[in-house]
C-alpha cells in the first residue's frame, strides 16, 4: 500500500496517508490489502474501506451501508482534492462499517431491481410448439428465465425470415431439452 501512495500524484499523497491513519486509528485490527489495483482495508475478511488516487482527485469509499459512487466519484466521499475535503465524520463512518463487517451484513444496500414485464407467447411460436408435443412439453418445463430468453430472441427478430428461423431453432432445441444458450452452460 505504501508503494501505491508513493506513486500517487503529490496532492493525493497526504489524503491517502490521512485516510490510512484514520482507518488504523478507528480500526486497529484492520488489515491492508490491494484489490483491483487499489488499497482496501478489511476486518474479518470483509471490506470496510477503500481509497484510490487519480490525476486530479482522490476517492474514498466506506462500506457503511451507504450507496457507492453515483457517477460523480469513486467511493462515497466525493472528489477529494485536499485533506480538508475529507468528511468530518470519517471515524464514525469507519466504526459503522466495522459493525456491519462484524455482523456479516452486506457492505452496501443492494439497489432494488425493477420488475421485468412478462413477454406474451407469440401466436406463431405457440403454433409451432403445439405441432411438436415433445418440444411443447419441454418448453413448458423450462424455468421462467430460459423461456424468457427464447421469447426475447424470437420477438426481437426484425425480418420475418429471421423470426421463422428462430422459431424453428426454438422448437428443435426445446425438443432436445436445450436452452437457448446451451453451448455455454459448462463454460
Amino acid at each position: 500500500m505504501s508503494a501505491y501512495i508513493e506513486a500517487a500524484q503529490p496532492f493525493a499523497q497526504p489524503i491517502l496517508n490521512q485516510v490510512r491513519a484514520a482507518v488504523h486509528a478507528a480500526l486497529p485490527d484492520a488489515a491492508e490489502t490491494m484489490k483491483w489495483s487499489m488499497p482496501f482495508f478489511t476486518l474479518n475478511g470483509r471490506d470496510v474501506a477503500m481509497m484510490a488516487a487519480f490525476k486530479a482527485h482522490a476517492g474514498v469509499g466506506i462500506f457503511d451501508g451507504g450507496a457507492m459512487g453515483g457517477g460523480e466519484a469513486m467511493g462515497n466521499c466525493g472528489k477529494l482534492a485536499s485533506v480538508d475535503d475529507l468528511p468530518a465524520d470519517l471515524a464514525a463512518r469507519l466504526q459503522a462499517a466495522a459493525v456491519l463487517a462484524a455482523q456479516g451484513k452486506p457492505m452496501r444496500a443492494a439497489a432494488p431491481r425493477p420488475a421485468r414485464a412478462d413477454i406474451a407467447m407469440p401466436d406463431d411460436l405457440a403454433a409451432a410448439l403445439a405441432a411438436h408435443s415433445a418440444a411443447e412439453a419441454q418448453f413448458a418445463a423450462f424455468p421462467p428465465g430460459a423461456r424468457r430468453e427464447y421469447l426475447e430472441w424470437v420477438t426481437s427478430a426484425k425480418q420475418p425470415a429471421t423470426r421463422a428461423r428462430r422459431i424453428e431453432t426454438t422448437v428443435a432445441q426445446a425438443a432436445e431439452g436445450k436452452r437457448l444458450n446451451w453451448k455455454y452452460e459448462k463454460c
